[in-house]
Parts: C-alpha cells; structure tokens; sequence
C-alpha cells in the first residue's frame, strides 16, 4: 500500500516511539501499514480527546508488522497493531501474540470480520480488484475477471507487487491456491493458474510506490491490487488508472485491530481502539482516506456514493480462513522456490 517509510525511517520511527514522551505524556506505541496521512489525522483527534497521551506509530507493511511483534514476543514494543488483512491477524493469535478486547462495538461486525476469540476485530474492508492505466487501456479491453488476466494478449503487461511481503498479494495468491484446493482437493490447478500469470509479468515490483510510478508511466498496464489503493490513485492523485471488480468474486480482505499481548499501556491501547472504530472516525476515513468501514452500523446512505456503488457490485468470493492459516506461507514459499520467474521472458 501506498503508505510505508523507508526501513530506515522506519527504524527510526520506532526508536523514537522507544523513547520517553518529552512532555512527560504517556507514550502509546502504534504500528500499522495504514500510512502517514491517515495515522497523522487520528493521531490528531485522540491526542485532542487524550492530551495526557503520545500517539507514536511506525508506518509498515502488514507482514513486517506481524515479523516484528512476533519478534518482539518476549518484551513488546507496540502497544496497538492496527491494520492487516484478517490471515495476518489469525497466524498471530495462532502463536499467542494478541490480547483478547472486547469492544463496545463487537455486534456491529459480521461474524467473519472478527476472531471468536476476541482477539482482533474488522475496522475496514478491502475488496481486491484488477487495475489498468486508463490512458493505455479501454475499459471495455480491461480484463473482467481473473481468469482474463492470463491471455496471452496481455504476456509482458501485468505489473505484480513482490507478494512475499505483501499481505494484498499474499491474500490474491492465497485465494487462487485456495479456490483450488476446494474444487479439486489439490493446490496443483492454483499453482498452474500463478505459473500463467508468471508469462504474462513484467516484474515483480518490491513497494507499492514503485508499482504504482510503473502503472502511471505504463511500464506494465494491468494489476492486481486494493480497491481503496487505486481509488486513491485516481481521486486524490489523479494517475490515470481505474479498477474492474472481478465478475466470478473477490476476495474481500477484513482489516482489523488488535492489542499487543503484553502491551505496557492496556488502558491507553483500550482507549486509541475504541477512538478509531468510533461511527465519526470510521465515516471520516471513508470520506477523506477512501477506506471501507466493517462496522454494519453505519448507514449507507452516509458512506460515499462509490462505496455504497462498489457494495452494491461486489461478490465476496468464499475463502477458508482456518485454511489460509494453516497453509498460506506453504504455498507462498512454494510459488517462490517453484513458480516466480518460472515463465516470464520466454
């Protein structure tokens, strides 16, 4: 996505959330891949509501989130993971990472945008889409559904962010694989599908920033990405590119929040959660950050007119969660030993 520093500043960012508040507010350590624009305006609202209380967040990648709480097991840094797609959230409760909350909203999410175990609930949706440079292709020529996305017609034109570290690509990829094994009891069609996506790649792009410059420049006019991501693209930074919501289904990531087990600051972590799921916060980030919120209790009619459009369009494609858990980082590793680069160039 296209909010993440540097790892430099990252670490950076995260040495100074190690630090004492120089005002002597509580620190409350966040991290989250939701980016500087969206973090900086909440930040703003709770330490407005909270002013004994320091918003620091680290601004990473969902997995590097996950990598660096699950290092970090026996002496927590981060108080709050807020953002990543729900498989993320469910390996961490798997290796005992997150502390069980239980919000003031939990009726308001569907059954599958939470953990039954309390341990991380829904605060966005993300639809995953195929997207295209609108200068370089109709819309009528755009792919209309995965499948499509294999023709031949379109071999050196499909940009991929690297999914190893991605959790949107991961989540794609996962789906296939999955989609796969519950047709055929096998992951062998999957793979086969990502082996013909491999001949039509151009590259495998290593951040979200660097995809989106290549589909910009037309160095590659299709991908697979985030609705919110490319509505963002062509809204607010007027790129041309627009998004295809796959006819067959898609899958339909639940991005949650969760506290750190062990965190320092269990009441101030209550507090920023309960903050940023609030009806106000929630309508706020669809208005001004194009995010999907999970909450059910928000009437549409007070969301923005191309989320109420895209609810009405999207077809959740059926995706095992428990499945994707136990298996997700088998098959990614398969497709990175096996598949990447296994096509392309030929």
């Amino acid at each position: 996505m296209m909010r993440r520093l540097t790892l430099v500043a990252a670490a950076l960012a995260a040495l100074a959330a190690l630090s004492c508040s120089s005002d002597k507010r509580t620190v409350l350590t966040v991290y989250s891949p939701h980016g500087k624009d969206l973090l900086g305006y909440l930040e703003q609202g709770f330490e407005k509501a909270h002013p004994d209380i320091d918003v620091q967040w680290v601004d990473m990648g969902s997995q590097e989130v996950l990598d660096r709480v699950r290092a970090e097991a026996a002496n927590p840094q981060a108080d709050v993971w807020f953002g990543a797609p729900a498989e993320a959230f469910d390996r961490a409760t798997k290796e005992n990472l997150l502390q069980p909350y239980i919000p003031t909203w939990s009726n308001a999410v569907a059954v599958d945008g939470r953990d039954s175990g309390d341990h991380w609930y829904g605060t966005y949706l993300t639809p995953e889409v195929i997207a295209y440079n609108t200068d370089a292709v109709t819309r009528e020529e755009a792919p209309k559904d995965w499948d499509d996305v294999l023709d031949p017609k379109w071999k050196g034109k499909v940009l991929i962010r690297d999914p190893i570290a991605s959790g949107t690509m991961r989540a794609i990829f996962g789906a296939i694989v999955a989609r796969s094994v519950a047709k055929t009891g096998s992951p062998e069609s999957g793979y086969e599908w990502l082996r013909k996506l491999d001949a039509n790649t151009r590259d495998y792009v290593l951040n979200p920033t660097i995809l989106y410059q290549k589909l910009g420049r037309q160095e590659g006019v299709i991908t697979l990405w985030d609705m919110p991501d490319i509505a963002t693209l062509r809204q607010r930074l007027k790129i041309p590119v627009d998004y295809i919501i796959p006819a067959s289904g898609t899958p339909l990531l639940v991005d949650g929040i969760a506290i750190v087990k062990g965190t320092k600051h269990p009441k101030e972590a209550k507090l920023y959660y309960e903050f940023v799921t609030t009806p106000e916060a929630l309508k706020a980030a669809a208005g001004q950050f194009l995010r999907i919120p999970a909450r059910t209790d928000i009437p549409q009619a007070e969301l923005p007119q191309w989320i109420q459009d895209a609810n009405a369009k999207i077809k959740p494609m059926p995706v095992d969660r428990k499945m994707m858990a136990e298996h997700l980082n088998e098959w990614m590793k398969y497709w990175d030993a096996s598949i990447r680069n296994s096509e392309r160039n030929k």
